[in-house]
């Protein structure tokens, strides 16, 4: 039985409120009921996706900002029906079940009447409202003014691409398993059970329509993952051309690290790439809960690393002084690059956060090179579309490491959608998240 839409409201209320004080998107949406959590995040996400609009509309109704909640509901009936092509719902009807969702809710009965004024107010003059809101930049493009200014200065002839590609919904990629299977044959196989899929890249296969996992033939047995087509560019760029030669005399496995590896996906993508006899890959993860994942992502794929719970800004208190062949370091960053999978990241950013986090990753960088053989690989990669997590992270760290050189790399890949895709080296639809790479390799003594 469909649950009516005004509890649905309600959810996604209470969802949005915990974000604005806070709280990650994932955890605002995994409190909600199982039952509930897919139309919930659902409209959710909308929310966040047009929440800039929203907020906007609000300052024209209301001259004062109501408490957290009752805000909440009418921000969220107004993300979800000022645009009236794209509502999930007829706007009266958002309108109507947002004013029961305030009443029946204790905590914002004694707003109901204003809520209901302001809606209706909406309703009568929206046209109006939404003009009058046209010409304000949180407004247009739904993000932070800040992170706006930072796109124009970082990416002036793309930003506003990148703007648009973070407003769409992201296609679902799945990574083939070619230990497994072939590209070809599990495009039949997804065939045979309704599924439409184009190629991207050498291993995957992006789905016309998202679908669950359980409804992926093969998927229990480990013949795919799902995976975005830019992070599916992690192993090949670190293993090409440094893999020993399959079955040469003498040849030993590489040794490989996978820095912040959870929850593990680019750690099995190395396995599969190279193959388990060609590389031994220790899987570095600080957050003992996050390393049971890589636990998890790697028994379902019938793969094994050396799953380490350290901090890899430490490597006195985990290596055991032998170098590596290859590094794979996924840095953590402000994830500016995945805010179409990830909506609420962009609130729950602050300025200062990317300076703070390109401390870290300097640090991280500092400290995992020395583990480096002379004539091996780190490759260095963030989930942002900033240069002060990309370009400038590595001019700095190549300018104080003569021993290093860049290598064949993307550098910046900028998230693109749809209509907005671009073509990318290995990936011909074009349809991926934003990412930095560099490949640093160590100049041989």
């Amino acid at each position: 039985m469909q649950p009516p839409l005004w509890r649905q409201l309600q959810l996604t209320a209470a969802a949005l409120a915990s974000i604005r004080a806070g709280s990650s998107g994932t955890a605002a949406f995994e409190a909600v009921g199982p039952a509930m959590r897919p139309g919930v995040q659902a409209l959710g996400f909308q929310v966040l996706r047009w929440l800039g609009r929203a907020e906007a509309l609000r300052r024209h109704l209301a001259k004062r900002t109501p408490p957290p909640l009752p805000d909440a509901l009418l921000c969220t009936a107004l993300a979800l029906a000022w645009d009236a092509q794209h509502a999930p719902y007829e706007p009266f009807t958002l309108v109507d079940q947002a004013v029961e969702a305030a009443k029946r809710n204790p905590a914002t009965r004694a707003q109901a009447s204003f809520i209901n004024a302001c809606l209706r107010r909406f309703l009568r003059e929206r046209d109006e409202l939404v003009a009058a809101t046209d010409h304000e930049p949180v407004a247009q493009w739904n993000h932070p003014r800040w992170w706006i200014e930072r796109l124009k200065r970082d990416h002036p002839r793309d930003w506003q691409r990148v703007l648009a590609a973070d407003n769409a919904q992201p296609p679902m990629t799945l990574r083939v398993n070619l230990r497994k299977t072939t590209v070809p044959s599990y495009q039949l196989a997804l065939q045979s059970v309704g599924l439409a899929a184009v190629r991207v890249g050498e291993a995957g296969l992006q789905l016309a329509r998202a679908r669950p996992v359980q409804q992926l033939p093969g998927f229990a047995d480990g013949e795919c993952s799902v995976q975005d087509a830019a992070a599916q560019l992690a192993a090949p760029l670190l293993l090409e051309g440094l893999l020993p030669v399959a079955g040469a005399a003498g040849a030993t496995p590489l040794r490989v690290l996978d820095a912040c590896a959870a929850p593990g996906g680019k750690t099995a993508h190395l396995l599969e790439f190279a193959g388990p006899a060609a590389i031994e890959v220790t899987a570095l993860e600080v957050d003992a809960a996050r390393s049971r994942r890589i636990d998890e992502t790697l028994a379902r794929l019938g793969l094994s690393a050396k799953v380490v719970v350290a901090d890899a800004a430490r490597p006195s208190t985990w290596w055991d002084g032998k170098p590596f062949d290859a590094i794979l370091l996924d840095a953590p960053c402000t994830a500016s690059g995945i805010v179409r999978r990830h909506p609420d990241v962009r609130w729950l950013r602050r300025e200062s956060d990317t300076a703070q986090l390109a401390v870290q990753q300097a640090a991280l960088l500092a400290a995992l090179w020395p583990l480096v053989r002379p004539g091996g690989r780190l490759l260095y990669c963030t989930c942002s579309v900033f240069r002060e997590e990309g370009s400038q992270q590595i001019d700095a760290f190549l300018a104080h490491n003569t021993d290093a050189r860049l290598g064949a790399s993307p550098g910046h890949l900028l998230p693109q959608s749809g209509a907005n895709a671009r073509a990318v080296p290995d990936n011909p639809s074009g349809d991926h998240d934003g990412f930095f790479y560099a490949l640093l390799e160590k100049r041989p003594r």
